[in-house]
């Protein structure tokens, strides 16, 4: 919508197509309604719009080898994102961030250090929203921190303008179902990197085996992660969070900022919604929400992260990932585990093949799961939805999916009996 609206606005003839047809896309539609958008093909793609175009903006959900795309390619069309048409115009110095866990607390904690050292801090991407509404107001001494996904990475080239600052926080194996395979995430994941130029800089996670592993990819200059120990004590939990706040200093440094101002920004952060975000206590049992979620190895760091026994709650849609390390720690360390949606019968019968006396229930909706769970757990216990997988079996995104959970937190709350 933002880059519609954007290029709409400067004078472009612009056509909007999309797969899914006006009734699904009514909040969107009207949001444009607007902005002087030439023309919608809703319901599906005409061919003249890709052989005729200019210019292509794809949306980063598009997969690799779309035909519409290759065609527009074939009639010599600008193939360009909104992240990129974003790094083209923007006067700002720019800190992308990327990873397959950790980016989104990281660039916000990278956000909160600039603003602590007095600087204009501007947040997006990956993380939330476009910033191309706001690049009249962004200027050439401010600074821009950008969440950057693997679907928004691939299409990057030597031709784009790369951050000034990269940082690499994890690489897992993840959205094998959007990737051609594992060895074409981890191109795109190192297109961050690879892209950027003598005079900039990058942070690379080296407490991450892989991710160590890249350090022949980076052009510029590589900045060492501070220890463990100098990170003070956070808000947010878990070993996970003091190597993302270790990352982010990094970041922060090589920006320039002053080691004191990084510790003041560091005590108050309390994390982001649906990252392992604290919902509500009922009858002494805490409940999390990590909607956020899509890997096996978040879900592992949000189980790790609780110094309570966990009640469970996962499942989704499947990406492609393994999931027979997460079960086996599931086993161990979770008091039990409610599963739902698509992955539910697989991931109830694989918990139980590692522990038959593991209480576990596979069902159908997220509001069962958490009604499980809820009846089951004492005072004392913790209650952590952790999905470990897409939300696009039930849900438009992880998101939705939060506001979902909120809502059955809230009636299960509201009653006052588990």
């Amino acid at each position: 919508m933002a880059v519609a609206r954007w290029l709409a606005c400067r004078g472009a003839i612009v056509t909007v197509t999309d797969l899914a047809d006006p009734d699904a896309l009514a909040e969107p539609l009207a949001q444009l309604a607007s902005a002087p958008i030439a023309r919608y093909a809703l319901g599906g793609h005409c061919e003249e719009d890709f052989r005729e175009c200019d210019l292509l903006v794809v949306n980063p959900a598009v997969r690799p080898g779309n035909p519409f795309v290759q065609m527009a390619a074939e009639c010599e069309a600008r193939i360009t994102t909104e992240i990129d048409l974003f790094l083209q115009h923007c006067p700002a110095t720019v800190i992308g961030v990327t990873g397959s866990n950790g980016k989104s607390t990281t660039t916000a904690m990278i956000d909160c250090m600039l603003r602590a050292d007095g600087r204009t801090s501007w947040l997006g991407g990956n993380v939330g929203r476009s910033l191309l509404p706001q690049l009249s107001e962004i200027q050439a001494d401010h600074w821009v921190v950008l969440e950057l996904s693997s679907f928004q990475l691939w299409r990057f080239s030597q031709a784009t303008c790369a951050p000034h600052i990269a940082v690499v926080t994890s690489f897992t194996p993840n959205h094998l179902d959007w990737h051609l395979n594992y060895a074409d995430y981890r191109d795109a994941k190192q297109r961050i990197l690879s892209v950027q130029k003598p005079e900039d800089s990058a942070v690379l996670n080296t407490h991450d085996a892989e991710v160590a592993n890249w350090a022949s990819c980076v052009r510029g200059t590589c900045v060492a992660l501070p220890s463990l120990d100098r990170i003070p004590p956070l808000r947010v939990p878990g070993h996970h969070n003091r190597i993302n706040a270790a990352c982010a200093w990094a970041a922060a440094r090589a920006a320039g900022c002053r080691e004191d101002e990084i510790l003041q920004a560091l005590e108050p952060f309390g994390g982001l919604p649906e990252r392992l975000e604290f919902v509500a206590t009922l009858d002494g049992v805490e409940i999390y929400n990590d909607s956020s979620s899509t890997t096996p190895e978040s879900t592992l760091a949000a189980i790790l992260a609780i110094d309570r026994p966990v009640w469970l709650i996962a499942g989704g849609k499947n990406k492609g990932l393994s999931y027979t390390e997460l079960l086996q720690v599931v086993v161990k360390r979770c008091r039990g585990a409610a599963f739902f949606g698509a992955t539910r019968d697989r991931f109830c019968k694989q918990a139980i093949a590692h522990a038959e006396s593991l209480p576990c229930i596979a069902v159908e909706s997220l509001q069962d799961a958490l009604a499980w769970c809820s009846q089951r757990a004492r005072a004392g216990d913790a209650i952590v939805f952790s999905p470990a997988c897409s939300s696009h079996d039930q849900f438009r995104n992880y998101r939705h999916r939060s506001d979902v959970f909120r809502g059955c937190v809230a009636s299960l709350t509201k009653r006052g009996n588990r």
